[in-house]
């Protein structure tokens, strides 16, 4: 828990803790079900459903399931991380190993490098030196990524572009613990890939190139403004007051000070408690707060939110 509540906030978030849903997690638990229930209905039913409706349809499904993985890895809805890691573990966004995401994403939650490059595994700025040595075209598209457009466009497959290449350098390196992750997570991805191909409508390249890669590109619109440089770290974090149905498929982490300030936190209490103290949190922030999604949308469709180079590192 952040050192920047008070103690009023330390006590209303440890009643929460304590109480009958928080220990239950029964929320979660119900989501979890829900995912793979409707992901395997879906996929049965594709035949029935149509190809482009089970496209639709599985879509939110796999953008939900990205927000679940992250409260999994937060420790929730057990308190036992291997039992949180077998859960999590089934490859239905396909590209990213449940483990690989978990460990990059505890080292973004070092709220003193957020936003810096070469620290913050979630980082989306360039140092002045990888800045100097990129090329135009680069250069162009780093520029582009800073739209909400080109986020959506190109934000999956630079990702997906810089995954591969991290991927390939560590397999390379003879990384035990590398090899072991991608061949798990691979023959599972097989087996999943199997499965659609037997039992759907759906094509494997449909999956891989129409289901999974939009999924990650809708989820990148979360991440497009979620942190900003500032001289001061606890006031790099966004507050964003999004509705439905963004609040819904991230889970509320809209709210990302609040996440961050209290990590263990489970998604449904996050707007509790930025509720409770909803000017404090903003005074928190510095200001930096978002009138959700549509507003990004609108002001920043195709104009850059900021550059791509880091301000003061």
């Amino acid at each position: 828990m952040s050192n920047y509540l008070d103690e009023t906030q330390r006590q209303e978030i440890e009643a929460l803790e304590q109480s009958f849903t928080a220990r239950t997690e029964w929320p979660t638990w119900l989501l979890l079900i829900g995912v793979y229930a409707s992901w395997i209905v879906v996929i049965l039913a594709s035949s029935w459903l149509g190809l482009w409706l089970s496209t639709a349809l599985l879509i939110p499904i796999v953008v939900l399931w990205l927000s679940l993985q992250h409260e999994l890895l937060h420790g929730h809805p057990t308190r036992f991380n291997t039992l949180n890691k077998v859960l999590g573990y089934a490859p239905l966004a396909v590209w990213y190993p449940y483990t690989l995401y978990r460990d990059s994403h505890l080292l973004h939650h070092r709220d003193e490098d957020l936003t810096i490059p070469g620290l913050d595994p979630e980082s989306r700025y360039l140092n002045q030196q990888q800045w100097a040595g990129s090329s135009r075209f680069e250069r162009g598209l780093h520029w582009l990524n800073k739209t909400i457009v080109g986020r959506f466009l190109l934000g999956a497959p630079l990702a997906l572009w810089a995954l591969g290449w991290e991927a390939l350098q560590r397999l390379r390196q003879g990384q035990r613990q590398a090899w072991l992750m991608w061949l798990t997570h691979g023959t599972l991805t097989l087996l999943m890939l199997a499965f659609i191909a037997r039992y759907s409508a759906l094509p494997v390249w449909h999956y891989l190139a129409l289901v999974s890669v939009p999924a990650l590109s809708v989820a990148m619109i979360r991440s497009y403004y979620e942190h900003r440089p500032h001289p001061q770290p606890e006031q790099r974090t966004v507050i964003n007051e999004a509705g439905w149905p963004w609040t819904w498929l991230f889970l509320n982490l809209n709210l990302h000070l609040v996440h961050h300030d209290v990590p263990k936190l489970p998604w449904y209490f996050l707007p509790r408690v930025y509720r409770a103290r909803r000017e404090q949190w903003q005074a928190r922030s510095d200001g930096f707060v978002v009138q959700g999604y549509g507003r990004l949308i609108g002001r920043h469709g195709l104009k850059a939110i900021d550059s791509p180079r880091h301000p003061f590192v």
